[in-house]
């Protein structure tokens, strides 16, 4: 699988380090370079690129402006590049793939290339897939994560969805609980609901989700109230009755 790649930054030397590091990269394709976002936004609706590596900060318009002209679908996946920490926040907000902060290392760099190439062949067998339903008369399912993106200070740590226990939900934040970790992820309990698997997770109270993989038991509690144990031993508030439970997990 061919991946059509356009390098984007102001600086001439950081687009020959990007280039050169595509040299181990046999299934990247450079499309083009472009020193600036006006010149980028041009070659991305003349080429269509299948992967952007966008420099933040240039002069005119900036990586962040430049996505903002992009329709949605003519979007790339990109990963940013650049010297300054402070728009990570921005960038995943802005659905970047990932987010190298310069002088990033060649290691860094590939682990960055090779989620693209994951999440591109993920998008070709999706795309596959609803072609076929289209051609049997019927219609693809609606899109369900597969893994959760967690960002950290320094880098984007991705779970299976598998192996999520349970999400409590934290205002405009969600928490996801992972064994014995616990990672934050900037999304509320309501949006990140519709993207997960219904025959897998269930909400069980305004503020949490399950795993019905990880339930071990349903127990009443006092004054009609009740609780969901997980297999590590929590117990999770719920405001679902136990039988509406108990049936989601006995015809899963």
């Amino acid at each position: 699988m061919k991946i059509r790649a356009l390098i984007v930054d102001d600086e001439p030397l950081a687009r020959e380090r990007i280039r050169h590091l595509l040299r181990d990269e046999p299934e990247i394709e450079i499309a083009g370079e472009c020193g600036s976002g006006t010149e980028a936004l041009e070659q991305i609706n003349r080429q269509s690129p299948d992967l952007l590596f966008l420099d933040v900060q240039m002069p005119g318009m900036d990586g962040f402006e430049l996505l903002r002209q992009l329709p949605p679908e003519q979007l790339p996946i990109v990963i940013f590049t650049t010297a300054y920490d402070q728009h990570a926040v921005r960038a995943f907000d802005a659905h970047a793939l990932d987010y190298l902060l310069k002088p990033f290392k060649p290691a860094r760099f590939k682990e960055a290339v090779q989620r693209a190439r994951t999440l591109l062949a993920e998008r070709q067998a999706g795309t596959a897939a609803r072609g076929l339903l289209d051609l049997l008369g019927g219609s693809a399912p609606a899109t369900q994560l597969t893994r959760l993106a967690i960002k950290t200070d320094d880098k984007v740590v991705f779970v299976a969805i598998d192996d999520v226990d349970s999400i409590e939900s934290a205002g405009n934040y969600v928490v996801v609980h992972v064994g014995k970790d616990s990672h934050v992820l900037r999304e509320t309990l309501t949006s990140l609901e519709g993207k997960l698997p219904a025959k897998q997770f269930m909400r069980i109270s305004r503020a949490a989700i399950v795993n019905l993989e990880r339930v071990r038991e349903l127990q009443p509690m006092f004054k009609g109230e009740s609780v969901v144990i997980l297999k590590d031993g929590r117990a999770i508030p719920t405001t679902r009755s136990l039988r509406e439970i108990q049936e989601k997990l006995e015809f899963r």
